[in-house]
C-alpha cells in the first residue's frame, strides 16, 4: 500500500473501525482462555456523548484492548439504562408537543410511545462511543427493559419479598414535583440557599396573647396540626393544655409538649406540619396529631390551601408572606441561609410527602458487601484507596431503600391487590401465580384475573441495574448457564465516584445475595472531568466541549491521549484541549517515525554495523524496563503514568535516539539485519500503544507488511517480558548526556553538523569508551582521544568526566564568550558559597545524616572542579 505523506485521522479511523467490526475480534464466547470481562456503566438512553463517557469509556477500551493482547477472551458488555424519569420527561413533553396529555392514554399506549422513542433515540450514545474507537462486544448489547432483564428484576422482588426484605409501608418520601415521583434520599442534593425565617403568630385560644413561631416555609401553615414547646422552657410554662389558632384558616391546634424543640433556636416552640416534614410526622405520630396533606402532586396547593388552591407553593409563599404582613400575623423576616433538597434529576425542589411506598430492607443485605471492600479478608478493591471511607460511610449508616416510583416507564411493581385494604394484595411473577396466591390467601376460589389490579408504580431504575453484572449473562433467570459461569464475577469496573453507593455498592450487595460472590474483583474510580478553572464541565455553564468535534479536529486517538495525560488515577481531569493537539502531534511523530524506516532502501550484502548493535541492545534494555513500568501501572490504574511512559519511550528513546543511531547516512541503503530488528522494535511499539491509540497503530501495523485477519494488530501478542539490563541503560545515560554536550557546544559555537570535530576525553568513570562509534556518528566526530590532562576548548562535564572540543578562537566572538563564561562561573561560585556555608555549620554538619553530608560534599567537588574548567575556558580566551 501506497504510504500517505501525512496521517489524517479521519481517513483511518471508520477504515479501521468497520474491518475490526466485520473481522468480529470484539465478540466473544466461552472458551478454554482466561476471560477478563467488563461490563458497562449503562449510560441513559437519553443520552449523548460528554467528557465523562469519553474519559470514562477511553480508560475501558483501554483495559480491554490490553486483555485482548494478552491473550484472555476479552469481553466489554455495552448497554443503556431506561432511566426512568428522565426517558418518561422526555416522552411526556413529546407527546405534549403532538397535542397528547400522559393522562389521556392507558399505561399500555404509553409505553408504546416510550418504546418508539427508544427505538428512534436511545441507541444514539451507544453510535457515538464507536467514534472513539469502544471495542465492545456489540452483539452482546443490553437494555435494562429488555424482556429477559425485565423478567430478572421481577423475579428479584417477588424472591427478596418473600424472604420477608421487601414491605409496602407509610412513610415519609422525597417528593419530586416535576418529575412527580418519590426519589431514594440518594438522589436528592442539598443545596445550600439563601432564604428566610418567617416569624408568625399565632393566637392563644381565648385570650389575646399571641405565640410566635418562626418557619422557612409559610405556605405550609395550612397543615400545622400542633405548636410544639419544650416542657423544660419557663417562658412557656404556662401555655401547657392550652389551644392555639392557625393564621388564615382559623383552624384550632394543641399545644404540645416535648424535649426535641431546640429552646434556642428561632422563638424557641415550632408549628408541627406532620405531612410534610420528617421530623415533624415523628412528633405526630407520638403525639397522635392530624395529619393534613396540603399539596397536589405538582406541589401546588390542593383544597386545603383555601384561597390559594391550585396556585404553585412558590407564588403562593409570596402571595401568602403579604397576606399575612397585611393581616398582622408577620412580625418580621430575617435573611436564611439553608440547605435544601433538590432532585438529582430534574433539580426540583423537593417536597418531603407522606405516601405508601414499596421498602428493601438493606441493613442486613449490606453486611457481606461491607465486609468485601473492607474487611480483613477483602475481595474487592476500590481505586483511589481514599474512597474506601467514604463507602464505609455509607454502607454503615444505611438506610431502607424506598424502590417505588411513580411512573409508567419502568419494571411495573409485581403486586397485585384484590380488596380495597391495605395488605388486600399479593405478590408475583405474574397474574396466573398472583390468582393463585389470592384464591389461597382469600379462600375465595371464585377470584378472577378480572379481580386484580396491579400496582401502578413502577420500580427504582437502579434496582435494575444493581443486577446488572448478573442479569446481562442471565444469572438470575438461569443461574448456572455457562456464560454467567465463565464471565463471572467481573474483572474491572470503570465508573464515577457520584455512583459508588447507587450503582457500585447496590451491585456489590446483589451478587452476595444472588451468586455468593462478588460481582467484581476491583473498582476504578475516576475523578470528574473539570475545565482549566476547576469547574465542573455542563451545558449550563457553556465550558463542556462538543466531544464528537474534538475527535473530527484531533483524531480520537489524540482525543484519547489528551484525555488521559490530563488524568492521573481517580483525580478530577483538568481537561485542557492543547493537550489534544499534544495528542494528534504524538500521532504525527509517529507517523513520520514510520514514514523514514519505510523510506529506507535495504541492501542484503550489507553487514551489521557496531552502532545499530548496540544501539538496538540498549533500546531492547529500555523497552524492557518501559515495559515493566507500564505492567506495574496497569496494576494500579494509573494508565495516565502508563500512557507517559509510552510517550516518553517513544518519542525519546525510539524517535529521538535509536533512530538516529541506525538510520543510514544520507542516500545510502540500510542493512537487511538492523532493518528488520527495527521493523521488529517498532511492531513491539505499536503493540504497547495500541491500547491507547488504536487506530494509527492498526494503520501503520498493516502498513508494514501485508496481515491476514488473524494477523491484525488488535489480536497481535503482547510483548513478551524479559529482564532488562540495568547496567547498560545506566552506561548509555552518559552517552546521551555527552551527544548533547557536544550538540550544545556545536549550536553556541556556530559550527555546523557538516563539519567534524575533535573530542578528547578525561576519562574518570570507565563507562564510556565501548560506546565511541555512537558518539562519534551522533555528533560526527572525527576522533575520540582519551587524555591525561585537561585541553584547550570548548568543554563540559557528565559526572566526573571532562570532555574538550578543540575551538579556533577566530571562529568565535570572543567578548560574547567571555560575557557567558563570566556569568556562569558567578552563578557557580555562588551555588559553592552555598555549599560550603552548610559544611562550616558544625551544627549542620553534626545532625545531618551521613548520606546528605556526603551529596553535599560531592557538590562541592563537582562545582570547585567546574569553576576550574570555567576559568581554562577564560584563560584560553584572553
Amino acid at each position: 500500500m501506497e504510504i500517505p505523506s501525512k496521517y489524517i485521522a479521519t481517513s483511518v479511523e471508520s477504515k479501521w473501525y468497520d474491518y475490526w467490526m466485520k473481522n468480529n475480534y470484539f465478540h466473544s464466547t466461552p472458551d478454554e482462555r482466561e476471560p477478563y470481562t467488563i461490563v458497562i456503566p449503562p449510560p441513559n438512553v437519553t443520552g449523548v456523548l460528554h467528557m465523562g463517557h469519553m474519559l470514562n469509556n477511553t480508560i475501558q477500551d483501554v483495559l480491554i484492548r490490553h486483555a485482548r493482547l494478552q491473550g484472555k477472551n476479552a469481553c466489554w458488555v455495552p448497554g443503556t439504562d431506561h432511566a426512568s424519569i428522565a426517558t418518561e420527561a422526555k416522552v411526556v413533553a413529546k407527546l405534549k408537543e403532538q397535542g397528547i396529555r400522559k393522562n389521556d392514554l392507558t399505561r399500555e399506549e404509553f409505553l408504546q410511545h416510550a418504546f418508539d422513542w427508544k427505538d428512534e433515540y436511545g441507541g444514539i450514545i451507544l453510535e457515538q462511543l464507536k467514534k472513539l474507537g469502544c471495542s465492545c462486544d456489540w452483539d452482546r448489547t443490553a437494555f435494562t427493559m429488555d424482556p429477559e432483564m425485565s423478567e430478572s428484576v421481577i423475579k428479584v422482588f417477588v424472591d427478596l419479598y418473600n424472604k420477608g426484605l421487601i414491605y409496602r409501608g407509610y412513610r415519609m418520601v422525597n417528593w419530586d414535583p416535576e418529575a412527580k415521583t418519590t426519589l431514594s434520599d440518594e438522589e436528592v442534593i442539598h443545596v445550600e440557599k439563601q432564604g428566610n425565617l418567617y416569624y408568625l403568630e399565632y393566637k392563644i385560644e381565648g385570650s389575646e396573647e399571641t405565640l410566635t413561631i418562626a418557619t422557612t416555609r409559610p405556605e405550609t401553615i395550612f397543615g400545622d396540626t400542633a405548636i410544639c414547646i419544650n416542657p423544660n422552657d419557663e417562658r412557656f410554662t404556662h401555655l401547657k393544655g392550652k389551644k392555639a389558632i392557625v393564621p388564615l384558616c382559623n383552624r384550632i391546634i394543641p399545644i404540645i409538649e416535648d424535649e426535641y424543640v431546640d429552646v434556642e433556636f428561632g422563638t424557641g416552640c415550632l408549628k408541627v406540619t406532620p405531612a410534610h416534614d420528617e421530623n415533624d410526622k415523628v412528633l405526630g405520630d407520638k403525639h397522635n396529631l392530624e395529619v393534613i396533606d396540603i399539596f397536589n402532586d405538582d406541589a401546588s396547593l390542593n383544597s386545603f390551601g383555601l384561597h390559594y388552591e391550585g396556585k404553585d407553593r412558590f407564588v403562593v409563599r409570596k402571595e401568602i408572606t403579604k397576606e399575612l404582613e397585611e393581616k398582622g400575623f408577620l412580625v418580621k423576616t430575617e435573611q436564611h441561609l439553608n440547605k435544601v433538597g433538590t432532585s438529582e434529576r430534574t433539580k426540583a425542589v423537593i417536597e418531603p410527602r407522606l405516601s405508601d411506598q414499596w421498602f428493601l430492607k438493606m441493613e442486613e443485605l449490606a453486611k457481606p458487601a461491607i465486609e468485601a471492600v473492607l474487611g480483613e479478608n477483602a475481595e474487592i478493591n476500590l481505586y483511589p484507596k481514599k474512597f474506601e471511607n467514604t463507602y464505609r460511610h455509607w454502607m454503615e449508616n444505611i438506610r431502607d431503600w424506598n424502590i417505588s416510583r411513580q411512573l409508567w416507564w419502568g419494571q411495573q411493581i409485581p403486586a397485585y391487590f384484590y380488596g380495597d385494604g391495605k395488605e388486600d394484595f399479593v405478590v408475583a411473577e405474574n397474574i396466573e401465580d398472583a390468582l393463585e396466591l389470592a384464591k389461597e390467601k382469600t379462600q375465595n376460589s371464585k377470584l378472577t384475573t378480572q379481580n386484580l389490579k396491579q400496582d401502578n408504580d413502577a420500580l427504582d431504575t437502579w434496582f435494575s441495574s444493581w443486577l446488572w453484572p448478573m442479569s446481562v449473562f442471565d444469572g438470575i433467570r438461569n443461574p448456572e448457564n455457562e456464560e454467567i459461569k465463565y464471565y463471572y464475577p467481573t474483572n474491572d469496573l470503570v465508573t464515577g465516584p457520584d455512583i459508588l453507593f447507587f450503582w457500585v455498592a447496590r451491585m456489590i450487595i446483589a451478587g452476595y445475595e444472588y451468586k455468593d460472590m462478588k460481582p467484581f474483583n476491583n473498582v476504578y474510580l475516576t475523578g470528574l472531568v473539570r475545565d482549566k478553572e476547576r469547574r465542573k464541565m455542563s451545558k449550563s455553564l457553556g465550558n463542556s466541549p462538543d466531544a464528537l468535534k474534538l475527535i473530527d479536529d484531533y483524531g480520537a486517538d489524540g482525543v484519547r491521549v489528551g484525555l488521559l495525560l490530563s488524568s492521573a488515577a481517580g483525580n478530577d481531569l483538568m481537561f485542557d484541549e492543547s493537550l489534544c493537539q499534544q495528542g494528534k502531534q504524538f500521532a504525527n511523530k509517529i507517523w513520520n517515525a514510520f514514514r523514514l524506516i519505510k523510506g529506507w532502501e535495504v541492501d542484503a550484502t550489507l553487514t551489521q554495523p557496531e552502532t545499530a548493535k548496540i544501539g538496538l541492545s540498549w533500546y531492547e534494555a529500555k523497552f524492557q524496563k518501559a515495559l515493566s513500568e507500564i505492567e506495574d501501572h496497569f496494576s494500579k490504574y494509573r494508565l495516565s503514568d502508563a500512557l507517559m511512559a509510552i510517550y516518553k519511550l517513544i518519542m525519546d528513546d525510539f524517535s529521538s535516539w535509536l533512530l538516529e543511531i541506525v538510520k543510514p547516512a544520507y542516500q545510502q541503503p540500510i542493512d537487511a539485519k538492523t532493518y528488520a530488528d527495527i521493523i521488529a522494535v517498532l511492531e513491539n511499539n505499536l503493540k504497547i500503544l495500541h491500547p491507547f491509540m488504536p487506530f494509527l497503530s492498526e494503520e501503520i501495523w498493516q502498513h508494514i507488511t501485508e496481515r491476514t485477519p488473524d494477523e491484525a494488530l488488535i489480536v497481535a501478542k503482547w510483548p513478551e517480558a524479559k529482564k532488562s539490563n540495568q547496567e547498560l541503560i545506566t552506561n548509555f545515560s552518559m552517552i546521551t548526556d555527552v551527544v548533547s554536550g557536544i550538540r550544545t557546544i556545536r549550536k553556541e559555537k556556530n559550527i555546523s553538523f557538516k563539519d567534524t570535530v575533535e573530542l578528547f576525553v578525561v576519562n574518570n568513570e570507565n563507562a564510556t569508551q565501548n560506546f565511541d562509534v555512537v558518539i562519534q556518528k551522533l555528533t560526527n566526530a572525527a576522533a575520540i582521544t582519551y587524555v591525561s590532562e585537561k585541553v584547550e576548548g570548548a568543554s563540559f562535564r557528565v559526572k566526573s568526566n571532562e570532555y574538550f572540543v578543540p575551538i579556533s578562537v577566530e571562529d568565535i566572538d570572543v567578548e560574547a564568550e567571555i560575557e557567558k563564561l563570566q556569568a556562569e562561573l558567578k552563578r557557580a561560585e555562588g551555588f559553592l558559597f552555598g555549599i560550603s556555608k552548610k559544611l562550616s555549620n558544625e551544627r549542620f554538619v553534626s545532625n545531618a545524616p551521613e548520606q546528605v553530608i556526603t551529596m553535599e560534599r560531592k557538590k562541592e567537588a563537582d562545582t570547585l572542579a567546574k569553576i576550574e574548567t570555567i576559568k581554562n575556558s577564560l584563560a584560553g580566551l584572553k
